[in-house]
């Protein structure tokens, strides 16, 4: 009997890098691109069979809109939404066919973007309605348009008056809606007496507009169950790691890591200070690791000791609280508890990873992990795997 093959092993994951090269950048920000793809496969199969999109706006939750959006289009995503057009226009070549809303609308002037980038503005007044149809007529453009309905957000979109006299409007040929939206306000609190209201509103509208799917859920949404699904739900910072459910363990896999590279190891007597202001005083005689990383390239400064305690950064495989105010382009970190030839200048710190996740870094920033994605800056060296 011939021996069995064995299995090929899987191939190596797919690993790209853009930005400064990393001899040269202070930070490297590594983006997992197959748990991005886990996490929305992970959202899709709790909504079956509704159809999960991609909310890819602030450049991809500060991630990069292409590598993101070309990623969650090879995982199955076929509807995406960002925020302007011009976000649009970078993300077509990398979706195909896809769907893409414009979350901020038809702005002046701004038509002929969505007839080049095939993309469809969420339309929020009747006021940006009229001036999509004059343009639209005048273009002979059928690319369709979202309706958003304000159910309490009290931000985008029309009244519940003004949404259900446009009704009627389903009935001619060429309606030009694609879709029904409204936004939760409070859907990371499961018991808020709003997310009720709001859902029971947009149920009650959605029967008006029979045949035309609908949207409500965010990341958060989706976790409120079955009623907030309707037709098409829209994650987005839960794709990228950040818990979408509050107060319970985080179904979502960790999608950034972010280190900075040490450039001097520092001794400080006792009584002396760290940074601006003098507002760390040394304790003991002790060792400062000095990280070329800072509010420049989009580290919250509110994680500077004082106030909710103050950030803390993996060193050596250690946790070690920083030290000093966070600086535009640097940041201190206390390293006297670690073996004295444990830490060395060009070594790389842990500021987001190993454990310490985004959630973390936003609660000692006394921010959101929205913020803290979004914010990340542009002098990173930045690695891309898998996807």
């Amino acid at each position: 009997m011939p021996p069995r093959k064995q299995a090929a092993p899987p191939p190596p994951p797919q690993v790209s890098s853009v930005g400064p090269s990393e001899a040269e950048a202070g930070g490297r920000l590594t983006v997992d691109l197959g748990a991005l793809q886990a996490n929305w496969k992970l959202l899709e199969q709790t909504v079956l069979p509704v159809e999960c999109s991609a909310v890819v706006k602030a450049d991809g939750y500060g991630c990069g809109i292409e590598k993101v959006g070309a990623a969650l289009s090879k995982a199955g995503c076929r509807t995406f939404f960002v925020a302007d057009i011009h976000e649009a226009r970078r993300l077509r070549p990398h979706v195909a066919d896809a769907a893409i809303y414009v979350l901020a609308g038809m702005l002046p002037g701004s038509g002929p973007g969505f007839v080049e980038t095939k993309a469809r503005p969420v339309i929020g007044s009747l006021l940006e309605l009229a001036e999509w149809d004059r343009f639209a007529s005048a273009e002979n453009w059928r690319g369709g348009i979202a309706i958003h309905v304000d159910t309490g957000m009290n931000r985008l979109g029309m009244s519940i008056e003004e949404v259900l006299a446009l009704a009627p409007r389903l009935q001619k040929e060429n309606h030009g809606f694609t879709l029904l939206m409204s936004h939760l306000a409070c859907a990371e609190i499961p018991d808020h007496p709003l997310n009720e209201r709001q859902i029971r509103l947009f149920r009650e509208i959605r029967v008006q507009f029979r045949g035309l799917p609908a949207s409500l859920a965010n990341s958060s949404g989706i976790f409120l169950g079955e009623p907030a699904h309707c037709d098409l739900v829209r994650p987005g910072v839960a794709l990228y790691g950040v818990n979408p459910t509050p107060g319970r363990p985080n179904p979502m896999q960790p999608v950034i890591t972010l280190e900075g590279r040490i450039v001097q190891v520092r001794h400080v007597a006792k009584g002396e200070t760290v940074g601006y202001g003098a507002t760390w005083t040394a304790r003991r005689a002790s060792r400062i690791a000095v990280i070329a990383i800072g509010y420049a390239d989009g580290y919250p400064r509110s994680a500077s000791p004082g106030g909710r305690g103050g950030g803390q950064a993996i060193v050596a495989g250690h946790r070690c609280p920083f030290a000093g105010r966070i600086s535009m382009d640097l940041l201190a970190v206390d390293v006297t508890d670690l073996p004295e030839h444990g830490v060395h200048r060009g070594d790389y710190a842990t500021l987001i990873g190993s454990g310490l996740d985004v959630d973390e870094v936003a609660e000692f920033s006394g921010t959101i992990g929205y913020e803290v994605l979004t914010r990340l800056g542009r002098r990173y060296h930045r690695i891309y795997r898998g996807g």
